[in-house]
């Protein structure tokens, strides 16, 4: 099993017990269309860390970023556009009512996965700037640019959040660089983390382990 399949795997598998059934298929179903990078990013800085590493023991964290991010990009989807405003029908009322039961659902199930590891302060402090972004973003006069700058910082906060999980699973704590390079990461795809079947450059995995190995070079002068 390739790491995007493992990590959306486990991301819907935390998810089975959700009821009602209406709900569980709704958040499956975006799991299933969802761009994974943040859960691969994760399981690919454990191991470029660590080659021993078994993914089993980074799996949950990885669906627990995964998570994380799906609910809160919902959330962001929904303050946009507020769709229960706009429901033309009481079905599609219901739709954006399980819109956000769900985003609610993703977000928590999600920080249970964290919330004993090493990596449970950083999901807490993704879901707080998030907070302050969307609510610096409703402020009156806030630009267009100003605005698309704010909503994008989900998306660099995610992949953090992943370093930090992948990096903690191996016993460690990223190094600034390589906090840094998640960033590079997030500014290169604007926004936007690529569709499900792809997830990160080839070369993802030695960058990390380059910046890992100079990060402890310099510790060791």
């Amino acid at each position: 099993m390739d790491d995007a399949a493992r990590a959306r795997e486990a991301a819907r598998e935390a998810l089975v017990d959700v009821e009602p059934e209406r709900l569980r298929a709704t958040i499956d179903d975006r799991l299933l269309a969802a761009a994974v990078t943040p859960g691969v990013l994760s399981l690919v800085t454990a191991r470029a860390l660590d080659a021993t590493v078994r993914p089993d023991d980074v799996v949950d964290r990885a669906a627990g970023v995964q998570l994380i991010y799906e609910g809160l990009r919902l959330t962001r989807r929904l303050a946009h556009e507020e769709p229960w405003t706009t429901a033309a029908t009481h079905e599609a009322d219901i739709d954006a009512d399980m819109d956000v039961l769900a985003a609610d659902v993703l977000v928590s199930r999600g920080f249970s996965l964290l919330a004993c590891t090493d990596a449970a302060a950083a999901a807490v402090d993704v879901v707080r700037a998030f907070g302050r972004d969307q609510t610096l973003r409703a402020r009156e006069g806030t630009t267009s640019e100003e605005a698309t700058a704010l909503d994008r910082n989900l998306e660099v906060d995610a992949l953090e959040l992943a370093v930090v999980a992948g990096t903690t699973a191996v016993g460690g704590e990223p190094p600034e660089e390589l906090l840094a390079y998640a960033r590079e990461l997030a500014a290169d795809y604007d926004g936007e983390f690529p569709p499900p079947g792809r997830a990160l450059p080839e070369a993802t995995a030695d960058r990390i382990a380059d910046i890992s190995d100079r990060a402890v070079s310099a510790t060791d002068r």
